[in-house]
């Protein structure tokens, strides 16, 4: 487990993530994260869940119109 301290950044408060959790989360300064609330608490995040909902909706889409996608396509 890693602790980390709330810190003063110029006018704001902030933590500051060390770079074996930026590396775990596989982000580099100027990437955006997301701030999850989850039954276990706060969650970071690289990828946006509103992406993923709208990726399984377009899964669900393709498998269900798979025929009529096929001859689209043609």
């Amino acid at each position: 487990m890693t602790t980390i301290k709330v810190t003063t950044i110029g006018n704001s408060t902030g933590v500051i993530l060390p770079k074996e959790i930026l590396d775990r989360l596989r982000v580099q300064k100027g990437d955006s994260l997301f701030v999850l609330e989850t039954p276990r608490g706060i969650e970071l995040s690289p990828y946006d869940p509103e992406f993923g909902v709208q990726m399984d909706t377009a899964e669900r889409i393709m498998r269900e119109d798979r025929d009529a996608l096929r001859k689209l396509a043609e």
